[in-house]
């Protein structure tokens, strides 16, 4: 598989992450550099391990690793996304800690779920190339700096719109989360 194909599936992949980004984005007002890389850090790092875990594991498991993914994905993005309108829609200012995105928005408690939610679909790359003999280091780095990049990117650009729209963009971005679950979804059944 050359470069020009892995660089491919690596945009493809990072698009969920990218969607999370612009959500969180949203959410925080105005980000901050630091904060984007944050955010572009742990959807990239999960994105370049989860290959890495398909690829070691299609070996053993594949089939059932891959079976229940899109359900655990799903449940963590719905539940995201309906805490993100449900902080949207109740007062101005709720409680510090009820909005998925607020206050320390990049702390691994908020991260940690989206960045294994948004990378399952790796996971299942990682198996595919154990199949198609890829060298899976090179293209589990690539994976994951290519998620960071736009990740990253998706932040900022949430950002820009967020600080102007808050309450009507985390309504948004809950509703955003609640569709990518479906669609990581729908793709399994």
């Amino acid at each position: 598989m050359g470069f020009g194909q892995l660089l491919l599936i690596a945009a493809g992949l990072s698009m969920d992450a990218f969607a999370v980004s612009i959500c969180a984005g949203l959410s925080m007002g105005r980000a901050l550099a630091r904060k984007a890389l944050t955010v572009g850090m742990y959807f990239g790092v999960f994105q370049a391990a989860m290959p890495l875990a398909g690829f070691l594991a299609a070996k053993v498991v594949a089939d059932r690793l891959v079976d229940y993914g899109h359900w655990a994905a799903f449940a963590i993005l719905a539940f995201l996304g309906v805490k993100m309108i449900a902080g949207s829609v109740w007062g101005d200012e709720p409680p510090e800690g009820s909005r998925t995105f607020a206050g320390s928005a990049t702390s691994p408690v908020r991260m940690l779920p989206l960045a294994v939610a948004t990378s399952v679909d790796a996971l299942a790359v990682g198996v595919s190339f154990a199949f198609l003999r890829v060298r899976i280091l090179p293209a589990s780095l690539l994976i994951g700096v290519t998620t960071l990049v736009i990740s990253a990117a998706g932040v900022m650009i949430g950002s820009a719109f967020g600080a102007r729209f808050r309450k009507k963009a985390e309504a948004a971005g809950g509703a955003a989360l609640i569709l990518i679950g479906l669609k990581l979804l729908m793709e399994r059944l």
